[in-house]
């Protein structure tokens, strides 16, 4: 229900201060869950402001809309996935915007939700953000064969025992079907040897961010997502991102650096040829990370890590 939905927005301040929000601008909250940096955006500029929020998750979509009800002439809410922000702006008849930001995040309520599957206490082995993700994470790995297991666990996961878990999936279900949270921790403990389990996270903690990962298609949605915000930003306007684990990171980063260099061509080329300008001036040399404060009082945001940049102007040549 959407009276259960916490959103607790992390590095808030960080956010409003590299968005840098003004009246009359348009916004685009790439993955508004139930509202938080919506509202406090929305209470920054008190001016006609326009906010674009987008999220997958139908329950999320609800919760925000309570939330922002104060603000609902100057809200859309659209059930997407970020990644399919051009064809959203489109049907809106937008052409460009002044902001968008992403918070990478997986909320407290999909974590807390028993049903979603996404924490060692859960029971349904589902892990979709919303319902536009073909296979649960069930179906995955009762679906995909061990080498294609493996390579999720280790690239998506960065998980040292990748192969040792892969091998001991396939061999439980041949036995029964791993459907649930218990059956997935179970496995996972039993692969991993038990000293390399003493001390340190949850065993489990890379296995099922690399399966959440897979479900979700989360790596192609941000670079595709990442492409469609400078598309659409207005000179000046910023794309501010905020994720969670490093290939999140290493993603949103190396986009960002590509899109501030100019001419890619060969030093020895006497003349451009590649005619690439730069489209962003990055805002952040180093990732912006939560304080002290904020650690104390919203311990999940010990992983995040903002990172901003600016559209620039890029003049035509005819």
């Amino acid at each position: 229900m959407a009276a259960s939905f916490e959103h607790v927005p992390v590095l808030s301040k960080e956010v409003l201060h590299f968005l840098n929000p003004r009246r009359g601008g348009v916004y685009v909250d790439g993955t508004v869950g139930g509202g938080g940096h919506a509202e406090l955006l929305l209470d920054q500029v008190q001016g006609d402001a326009r906010l674009i929020g987008i999220d997958r998750d139908p329950e999320a979509l609800e919760a925000a809309s309570a939330r922002l009800e104060r603000f609902k002439d100057r809200v859309t809410l659209v059930r997407s996935n970020f990644s399919a922000l051009q064809s959203v702006l489109d049907r809106l008849g937008i052409d460009s915007v002044d902001g968008v930001l992403l918070d990478l995040g997986v909320s407290s309520h999909q974590l807390d939700t028993e049903e979603r599957g996404f924490s060692y206490w859960g029971n349904k082995l589902d892990m979709r953000m919303g319902p536009d993700a073909e296979k649960t994470a069930a179906q995955l790995l009762a679906e995909l064969d061990e080498g294609e297991i493996e390579r999720i666990l280790r690239e998506y996961g960065e998980e040292r025992w990748a192969a040792r878990i892969a091998r001991f999936v396939v061999e439980r279900r041949k036995v029964r079907p791993i459907v649930d949270v218990e059956d997935f921790v179970s496995v996972i403990k039993a692969a991993i040897p038990a000293g390399a389990r003493q001390g340190g996270p949850h065993p489990a903690r890379r296995s099922f961010q690399a399966l959440r990962i897979a479900v979700n298609r989360e790596l192609e949605s941000l670079e595709t997502g990442l492409a469609a915000a400078v598309d659409r930003l207005r000179p000046g306007g910023r794309l501010t991102v905020i994720s969670f684990h490093s290939l999140e990171d290493r993603i949103v980063k190396t986009f960002m650096r590509d899109e501030s260099k100019g001419c890619t061509c060969p030093p020895d080329l006497p003349v451009c040829a590649c005619e690439k300008k730069p489209r962003l001036r990055v805002l952040t040399r180093k990732p912006v990370a939560a304080g002290d404060e904020e650690l104390k009082a919203n311990p999940r945001s010990r992983s995040a890590k903002l990172r901003a940049a600016e559209r620039v102007f890029v003049e035509r040549e005819f």
